[in-house]
């Protein structure tokens, strides 16, 4: 049950306001820099052949400045100063970008792509890019958007989101129906599953994680695991069964590692995340 509790915990905290991840990372990043004390997490990372495919086909020059005609620049409010081992900001956002165009089916050419670096948080204690995609050259809370949070040393996904402003007001509160049957949304996730290949292994079983909303936009989110144990968490508006948003396997298993140490006392609010250089482990 504890476990459980964690876990839906984790799927808030990364689900509700997906339009705000940017905001949320500069905030972290704030705290870290008026740390008192430093904390040093070691960190190794699993590098798959899959992740090596991001970066088949260059798409990146000097000139263009971006990623098929994106224009790619680095967000006001970042902070952050990527290591010599992390990916460059067009690196990491060409993962990004490629990873939302698998998920979403997105088309993303022409757009402006907002990047933010951190070196990891007390709640999330590993190094990330962070991308705001727009096809609006100024950012607004209301502007239609796909964001992602990639590794900062791999490109590999942690989580991806689309936030819009809905020409409609539903309601947002519980809908209590859902928590009975939500079948059709259980449906939606294992198709959405299956078709991007989110998963390693074939999926065991759905089941209903919580309800939230991101702006005007209610939604729902569901538990998705695969029978080697594998889980990822999505969410779908409760308007018109939109897919909104992913959380990977990688990133629930860090934050939830993450509040299980805040809950036991063994992190400080205070504490600044510091990651140890990469050591890479072959597959």
């Amino acid at each position: 049950m504890k476990q459980k509790n964690i876990l839906k915990l984790t799927a808030a905290f990364a689900i509700i306001g997906t339009g705000t991840l940017l905001f949320n990372a500069a905030a972290e990043t704030a705290l870290a820099s008026s740390a008192k004390r430093t904390q040093t997490v070691p960190t190794s990372y699993q590098v798959s052949n899959d992740l090596e495919m991001i970066f088949q086909k260059p798409g990146i020059t000097e000139e263009s400045g971006g990623i098929a005609n994106c224009q790619v620049s680095m967000d006001s409010l970042n902070t952050g100063t990527p290591a010599d081992t992390d990916l460059t900001m067009e690196e990491a956002a060409e993962a990004g970008v490629r990873h939302l165009g698998n998920i979403f089916g997105v088309d993303l050419e022409g757009a402006y792509v907002y990047m933010m670096y951190n070196p990891g948080t007390v709640t999330f204690p590993r190094a990330f890019w962070s991308g705001d995609v727009l096809f609006e050259k100024k950012q607004t809370p209301e502007s239609t958007r796909w964001t992602f949070m990639v590794d900062a040393v791999t490109g590999e996904l942690f989580n991806a989101g689309h936030g819009r402003q809905l020409d409609a007001n539903p309601p947002l509160g519980l809908d209590q129906a859902l928590e009975k049957d939500c079948s059709q949304y259980k449906e939606l996730a294992r198709k959405k599953t299956e078709e991007c290949g989110l998963m390693d292994s074939p999926v065991d079983r759905v089941e209903y994680n919580c309800q939230g909303y991101s702006g005007n936009d209610p939604d729902i989110a569901l538990d998705v695991i695969g029978e080697n144990g594998e889980m990822i968490n999505m969410s779908f508006s409760r308007y018109d069964q939109e897919f909104l948003g992913i959380i990977t396997d990688t990133s629930l298993k860090i934050s939830e590692s993450a509040l299980e140490r805040i809950m036991k006392g063994e992190a400080d609010d205070d504490d600044q995340i510091e990651k140890k250089t990469a050591v890479f482990e072959a597959p």
